[in-house]
């Protein structure tokens, strides 16, 4: 019989992690079956060659260092093993390193590079040390710092570094993929803005850069410099993996912030030396073919890209602020801006009226909601069914959310005098049969919609209100007559974005008597809802994704009737609710009820 007490000691002589030692570990906890744990042994030496190719092409050649060695976490990962029992679900790195920790009684990381701090990082090791090591420094707290290992028999290299930086060190266990990861993103954008400041550091001291790259003319050699191309692609790199939709980098007085927008939340990412900000911004513009030269007015620009064989779209917009030059670049994701109409939320009434309203062969159909709620998504998808080769679609955009072949699509120009409403007039022309309108702003693009109605087109466009009913309201404001909108709306729908738990970390609990009184619902019962407690894949936040609800207004008889009699906004209220309407904060409370979202969300949100 095995003495328990010594076994862990023999296993800490060893010089290296081994695969047998992490297959009995495996086996010992039933993940896997006697016939997985041959499979294995049996396929390890092939497998490890084809890894082994793969990492010299993807990190060693690049950087001119050795080979890395294949972790048996990694190895076994890769062999894409179903857990004993679960049918479809496959082994992870993760959850391989995390059972070898708990196995060996040392502290487990899953690493979340939102919350590292950058110098952390980069300062304590240097990247060739870190690389042939698997090694990476976490944080620092009390004078203590904590180092990332990917082997926990193979603590020398963290030691070593603490001897020679004289600092005083705690080492957990994180997943060689996750180091790796963190090595090449972070070490290679601080050796890039580094290097880019210490090749501008003999100028002036530099409290107003803007003056002194108009005196130098620097602007164009700085952006063509190729450590600011590197560090640029490394933020773009970055902002990808981590699902952003938006990428702010904004000038302060000493500093400049690079701050992500990840599931509608704004998350601080890395704090640029000031020096740098002018050449990245001037990259930035260069690749959104911008005029770098001007930095006085606002600019809007687009860049095409790929990531992981996707193609993307990217949207930048500068704007002039107190330091510098604010950019944000809004990332558009195909597979996100058109999905079928089932996936992005809607529930099934309100799906079959949207369904019948985008098959009328005339009229308007508008889609409200403040920024940020997910209208281009609906318009997109909703254009996506209905241009099909017998069908002209034109759309009228301020700008161009994402070019798509399928459709003619027309950018607004105001300063050559290409409006809304002087694009509508001219397109009419252009024997359209479906037409969308990025937004009806004023009274001439709100009568050319309803004119364009009127002689027999489809028309899709969005308006900024907070609920349906308001819409009509908001036509009526624009100087719309109420016949011409009864004769020509055929349905309104009213939207919002609202984040979704976490499937890895929900759990459960009774909502209280306090949140049932709020909620308006039926006090006499008790409402079993969701949360995510927070985990490493939520980033500790309990969410992940986000959903869409939807109020949806049909145009019946009754409203029409009503129009014509100058109703008010409760009058429409009402006749809507008569006629089924669900409204979004039912919709949000429905989305709880059935564990897709919180009882905070649906608060924050409706």
């Amino acid at each position: 019989m095995t003495n328990d007490k010594t076994e862990p000691k023999q296993e800490k002589r060893q010089k290296r992690l081994t695969l047998d030692l992490v297959l009995k570990f495996l086996y010992k906890r039933g993940l896997i079956n006697q016939s997985q744990y041959q499979y294995i042994k049996a396929n390890s030496e092939a497998q490890t060659r084809q890894l082994i190719k793969h990492q010299e092409n993807t990190y060693s050649k690049r950087v001119g260092q050795p080979e890395v060695l294949v972790s048996p976490a990694e190895l076994i990962a890769s062999l894409n093993i179903e857990k004993e029992g679960v049918e479809g679900k496959y082994i992870t790195e993760d959850e391989i390193t995390q059972l070898i920790a708990e196995e060996l009684k040392i502290p487990y990381i899953k690493i979340d590079p939102l919350k590292l701090k950058l110098d952390t990082v980069t300062s304590y090791i240097p990247r060739p040390f870190a690389l042939r090591h698997l090694i990476v420094p976490l944080d620092e707290k009390d004078g203590v710092i904590t180092i990332a290992v990917a082997d926990p028999f193979n603590l020398e290299a963290a030691n070593s570094a603490a001897v020679a930086k004289k600092i005083k060190t705690t080492v957990v266990l994180s997943s060689k993929g996750d180091i790796l990861k963190i090595i090449r993103e972070f070490f290679g954008f601080r050796a890039s803005i580094a290097a880019a400041q210490r090749e501008m550091s003999p100028i002036l001291e530099l409290g107003n850069l803007e003056q002194y790259v108009k005196l130098r003319g620097h602007s164009e050699i700085e952006a063509n410099d190729q450590h600011i191309i590197n560090a640029v692609d490394y933020l773009l790199q970055y902002a990808f993996d981590q699902r952003a939709s938006d990428i702010h980098v904004e000038p302060k007085r000493e500093m400049s912030h690079v701050r992500f927008r990840i599931d509608g939340v704004i998350h601080y990412i890395y704090s640029m030396p000031k020096p740098v900000h002018a050449p990245v911004a001037s990259r930035i513009k260069m690749l959104s073919r911008m005029d770098i030269a001007e930095k006085r007015r606002p600019q809007d620009g687009r860049i095409k890209t790929h990531h992981k064989g996707k193609e993307l779209e990217l949207r930048v917009s500068t704007l002039p602020v107190a330091f510098g030059e604010k950019i944000v670049i809004r990332i558009f994701d195909p597979d996100i801006l058109m999905q079928n109409l089932d996936e992005i939320g809607f529930y099934e009434r309100e799906l079959q009226l949207y369904n019948a309203f985008i098959n009328r062969p005339n009229g308007i159909i508008l889609v409200t909601g403040p920024t940020g709620s997910g209208k281009t998504t609906t318009l997109y998808s909703t254009l996506k069914i209905l241009a099909t080769p017998e069908v002209n679609v034109i759309t009228i955009e301020d700008p161009i959310e994402m070019v798509v072949e399928d459709l003619n699509q027309v950018g607004v120009q105001s300063a050559v005098g290409v409006t809304f409403s002087n694009i509508l007039r001219t397109i009419l022309r252009q024997d359209p049969d479906i037409i969308m309108v990025g937004e009806i702003r004023d009274k001439e693009t709100a009568e050319n919609a309803v004119q364009s109605a009127l002689t027999g087109h489809l028309v899709l466009s969005t308006l900024h209100t907070n609920d349906a009913p308001s819409s009509i309201i908001r036509l009526l404001d624009l100087g719309v007559p109420a016949f011409l909108i009864s004769s020509t709306l055929i349905g309104i729908i009213a939207q919002r974005l609202m984040r979704k738990i976490c499937q890895y970390c929900k759990t459960e609990k009774l909502l209280t008597k306090e949140e049932i009184l709020y909620l308006q619902l039926d006090n006499t019962q008790t409402y079993t809802v969701s949360y995510g407690e927070g985990c490493n894949e939520c980033r500790g936040t309990g969410y992940k994704g986000r959903t869409g609800i939807f109020e949806v207004m049909e145009i019946t008889e009754k409203v029409k009737n009503l129009l014509n009699e100058k109703a008010d906004l409760i009058s429409i209220q009402k006749i809507a609710k008569e006629d089924g309407i669900v409204t979004l904060r039912q919709a949000a409370i429905k989305k709880m009820l059935d564990g897709i979202t919180t009882y905070e969300e649906v608060v924050a949100i409706t």
